[in-house]
């Protein structure tokens, strides 16, 4: 197991990662020690996930589940309303804990509700795809699309931990593992040459889900993220650079429609006008472009 700290003003947490380590959320939950637990996922995931992560948490306090839709259309008020609704029909309080089984989208929906049933709750980030683990279940980042727009209602809430289990990997379609590929290509090309020099040799490793590539890489990401957020939570300055590819590529989800592409996928193809704009005036090349 790899552990990545993560201290923002006045909260840390830590992400472990590795195979098998879901068996620590048992461990978390004796620390947190919650009056009951709301594991929210969705019809994917639960069906392969569901029932080991309330077997897990059922011998620490009572633990209920709500099962949303699957995919980007539904990140929207009515799943947040229904983890919600949930939350209130079984009596949730203060000390209760939201656990977010699933991709970004689920986290970012069940952090959001977490942040505001009864103005704050505590949730653990349970992410299962490859773009989550190395994304949006580190940093704090939660929300939902509008009409107008994606993600732009939501509020900055930092989990009590994170759980990123390599083993869900084996369960995701190859299209996922490339849209998670893009989030980490992202993170060697504004953060570390020497990560990106690594990824170009080690790509078919990592496509293949090789156990020691992933866990290298999904740590090094992991570490190269929560530094950044560590330094500027509320994206005030330096944390904007993580947004890279972002605005092309949020661009690309509103006009083709939520869930025609994925979100990484997106990511993916708005990195190569962002990579073509930074080229500096007068370079004859476009190696550093071509190489993205």
């Amino acid at each position: 197991m790899k552990e990545v700290q993560v201290n923002v003003p006045g909260h840390s947490y830590t992400i472990k990662l590795g195979s098998g380590v879901i068996k620590e959320l048992p461990a978390e939950l004796k620390r947190l020690n919650p009056s009951s637990c709301l594991i929210a996922t969705n019809i994917t995931v639960g069906s392969l996930y569901l029932k080991k992560a309330t077997d897990l948490c059922n011998g620490m306090c009572r633990t209920e589940s709500v099962v949303l839709p699957d995919g980007e259309a539904y990140k929207d008020w009515g799943s947040v309303s229904a983890i919600l609704e949930k939350l209130a029909s079984m009596g949730a309080d203060r000390k209760s804990v939201v656990i977010a089984l699933g991709g970004g989208v689920v986290g970012d929906l069940a952090g959001f509700a977490a942040a505001i049933y009864m103005r704050g709750i505590r949730f653990i980030q349970v992410p299962t795809t490859l773009l989550a683990m190395v994304d949006s279940s580190v940093g704090g980042k939660t929300g939902m699309n509008m009409t107008a727009g994606k993600n732009l209602v939501g509020t900055f809430h930092q989990p009590e931990a994170v759980i990123a289990d390599s083993d869900f990997l084996r369960t995701l379609p190859e299209r996922e593992i490339g849209a998670g590929i893009a989030e980490i290509i992202k993170h060697g090309v504004l953060a570390d040459k020497d990560y990106f020099e690594e990824l170009e040799r080690d790509m078919e490793k990592l496509r293949a889900l090789d156990p020691e590539t992933v866990a290298e890489v999904v740590g090094r990401s992991c570490e190269i993220k929560a530094g950044v957020v560590s330094r500027d939570e509320k994206e005030k300055g330096e944390r904007a650079k993580l947004n890279l590819g972002h605005t092309f590529g949020h661009a690309i989800e509103k006009l083709t429609g939520y869930g025609t592409w994925l979100h990484g996928e997106a990511v993916g193809r708005g990195l190569l006008p962002a990579a073509g704009l930074s080229r500096r005036p007068g370079d004859p090349t476009d190696a550093g472009v071509s190489r993205v």
